[in-house]
């Protein structure tokens, strides 16, 4: 655990203000939930709560089904990093955060589809040069959760329908069991 050397007293309501900065670099957003924690030395931690994470061993099942399907690799992203990955190299994605792209993307909740070379090129996973070929937001209880996309292999390649329509579908099925 790193120090900030931040300090920042408790309300008389209970309310701790997580500063400005913090929330920045750590992309905590107005609304975020937050999970709790506390160990036996007295520090309490507060972590992003993810629901994908909940669901972790499906997603891992998701993106191998659909990603055998599709014939591409795919990967499942809560909403700030990868999750699980399926085709493609498990340690090169692994904990990787969104791109800035795909959180628009997700904050407009949008699909999106590549293709042809005049669509707009959006590159999923911060920090690798695959881009994009489907992108579908998982939707649960009316919020955006995550989301499912397949990734290109070769710099000129465009999704299928088939693999617009398999992202569409885990997004909706990994949406349903978080609701559940």
């Amino acid at each position: 655990m790193k120090a900030t050397g931040i300090v920042r007293r408790i309300d008389d309501l209970g309310r701790v203000v997580i500063p400005k900065e913090i929330r920045r670099t750590m992309r905590i957003r107005e609304g975020d939930p937050l999970e709790i924690y506390t160990n036996t030395d007295g520090e309490v931690i507060f972590k992003k709560y993810s629901p994908i994470n909940e669901l972790s061993d499906g997603a891992v099942q998701a993106a191998e089904v659909i990603a055998k399907l599709g014939n591409a690799p795919a990967v499942v992203f809560d909403n700030d990093h990868v999750v699980a990955v399926s085709g493609a190299s498990k340690k090169e994605y692994s904990q990787r955060r969104l791109s800035p792209a795909l959180e628009e993307l997700l904050q407009q909740r949008k699909s999106y589809e590549y293709t042809s070379a005049a669509e707009r090129v959006v590159y999923p996973v911060e920090g690798l040069s695959a881009h994009a070929l489907a992108v579908a937001p998982i939707i649960s209880n009316g919020d955006v959760s995550g989301a499912v996309a397949f990734v290109a292999e070769k710099d000129n390649e465009c999704a299928t329908m088939k693999q617009a329509l398999l992202a569409k579908t885990a997004a909706l099925f990994l949406g349903k069991q978080i609701e559940e």
